[in-house]
């Protein structure tokens, strides 16, 4: 069997979760299978990886110039017997090369465009253009994977002409040996040298998000909600990439007041290499996860994976991984109905958001304990073997 996977995103072009997943699930499908991947970002090394410029260089408008990857994508799956496609960047190349060949098609939902409407500020007539193809895809696709049943549910709902049958749940999953907090002297040392480059204290307790700077992420609610904890708590931010200059100066502006009024306000932009990721939370007391939408949350689990207590909003996916009690702690948000996920009381959400990582940081040893119990439970539920097995099937049975 050849499996061709359709994506965006892939190594060393990696920016969100979806692309970690895509890396992962085509590590462990090729262990069992022929698979042929197909990215943006030009050319690869890898042999079984082909990379793409936009057709013609493209035509300058970043809806329009995904169609242009998407075409010779499709084109050049003859001979798979089934494509896979994640996200709406890669979703029409799946669908084209479905009819072109006569093969069937899978897709992953990470995100939903009619759940995601602040796309608009940065698509602009785009968000029409990106909506179209996801939808497209999605009534035309053979299977329909969810990575959570939050997610599912969010299909049915967005998408009710979609045959509940074809939408099946497999998570997300989490290489939990690849995320494990430094265990060595030498692994140690070295994370001492990047903790130390960033100026954290690691005899100080600290709060750590990681994302992208997108309204989705809930990260203007975050930077409201530590205002209120204790002085000596640090925050430690690893965001960048905006989707927008308004999200971008929204949240430099939150950072610098936060800066003004506190000490230990670390903002790191860059996106650091997993090894050194790791060794910034590992040297934090727990993470935070206030997203509005959040179809799973793999940075939930690669927190879970390090040994991190995850303070999270209850919404979409998260409440699958996170244990209220056990690994962390779910914060409550009523959200209105209009796909942003905007709490219908903002103050409200913030202060909860607020008072559930004071109570967090306040016990560093509950803490550990639930540290350990959410990396235990992301090896358990959430591994890529297991993963991996369920997509197979799945596919084994798309072609009967």
């Amino acid at each position: 069997m050849r499996a061709d996977i359709l994506t965006r995103e892939y190594p060393p072009h990696i920016y969100g979760g979806a692309g970690v997943h895509v890396t992962e699930l085509a590590a462990v499908l090729g262990q069992h299978i022929d698979v042929e991947v197909r990215a943006f970002d030009g050319p690869r090394d890898d042999p079984h990886v082909t990379g793409y410029e936009a057709l013609g260089g493209g035509v300058g408008d970043p809806a329009l110039d995904v169609l242009a990857h998407n075409l010779p994508m499709a084109k050049d799956c003859e001979g798979a017997d089934l494509v896979h496609s994640h996200t709406w960047y890669a979703n029409m190349a799946g669908h084209l090369a479905a009819q072109l060949h006569g093969i069937p098609h899978i897709l992953s939902a990470h995100s939903l465009e009619p759940l995601r409407p602040w796309k608009a500020e940065q698509l602009g007539g785009g968000y029409r253009v990106s909506s179209w193809i996801e939808q497209t895809a999605y009534d035309g696709a053979d299977a329909v994977i969810a990575v959570s049943g939050g997610m599912r549910d969010d299909i049915l709902r967005s998408y009710p002409s979609i045959d509940p049958d074809k939408v099946q749940v497999i998570h997300n999953g989490i290489d939990v040996d690849a995320w494990a907090a430094p265990s060595t002297d030498e692994e140690r040392a070295a994370a001492a040298e990047v903790v130390a480059r960033w100026g954290i204290d690691p005899s100080r307790p600290a709060v750590v998000f990681v994302g992208r700077i997108t309204r989705q992420k809930g990260l203007p609610h975050f930077l409201r909600a530590v205002e209120k904890l204790p002085s000596e708590v640090q925050i430690v931010l690893c965001a960048g990439a905006p989707d927008t200059k308004d999200i971008a100066a929204e949240v430099s502006g939150l950072v610098s007041k936060l800066q003004e009024r506190r000490d230990g306000v670390i903002w790191i932009e860059e996106h650091l290499p997993r090894p050194q990721l790791v060794a910034v939370l590992d040297a934090c007391t727990a993470f935070a996860c206030p997203s509005v939408y959040e179809p799973l949350g793999i940075v939930n689990l690669e927190a879970m994976a390090v040994g991190l207590p995850v303070v999270a909003t209850a919404t979409g996916g998260i409440p699958e991984v996170v244990v209220p009690g056990e690994t962390g702690t779910l914060v409550p948000i009523d959200q209105v109905a209009d796909g942003t996920g905007t709490p219908t009381d903002p103050e409200a959400f913030i202060d909860d958001l607020a008072a559930a990582l004071a109570d967090m940081v306040s016990d560093p040893e509950r803490a550990r304990r639930m540290g350990a119990a959410g990396r235990e439970r992301a090896a358990e539920h959430f591994s890529w073997e297991t993963i991996g097995e369920r997509t197979l099937a799945l596919y084994k049975d798309i072609l009967g």
